[in-house]
């Protein structure tokens, strides 16, 4: 390969694999509590949330109280909270090998000593159950 197309190549894998790292896409607006509830899950089967009724996104609120949240969370290195008022929580998740971020909120219930939850990717369409499997893993992590 002669050296100029050779440079032109090389130039184009270094954006590529930029663009690969930089994942993390912007945060969303619509994070925080709404009404008393967190912001609903978009159609695309990359969000779990336990105030949706949809088979696809809905899942269980955590039995608990935000400090066992915020212990669960202490023991995932990929977490890191980025508002915690007390009764809210907004944490996000980076994947090791992309650099890929997803949200997760918790909204306590303290009336009925649950937390509620909300997963969600911030992109592509399908995130291969990985928001799902999270909470469960924060659910076992909290005991309940």
């Amino acid at each position: 390969m002669h050296k100029p197309l050779r440079n032109i190549a090389r130039g184009l894998m270094i954006v590529g694999l930029l663009t690969l790292i930089s994942c993390a896409g912007d945060r969303p607006t619509t994070l925080g509590v709404q009404n008393n509830q967190l912001s609903t899950c978009p159609d695309s089967p990359n969000c779990v949330s336990s105030f949706d009724q949809r088979d696809s996104h809905g899942i269980a609120p955590l039995t608990g109280d935000m400090d066992a949240v915020r212990a669960a969370l202490a023991e995932l290195p990929q977490a890191a909270i980025v508002t915690d008022d007390g009764n809210y929580i907004h944490a996000e998740f980076t994947s090791r090998l992309m650099g890929f971020v997803d949200d997760v909120e918790f909204l306590a219930d303290p009336a009925s000593d649950q937390v509620h939850v909300r997963s969600a990717s911030r992109l592509g369409h399908s995130d291969l159950g990985v928001n799902r499997e999270r909470v469960e893993n924060i659910r076992e992590l909290m005991g309940s």
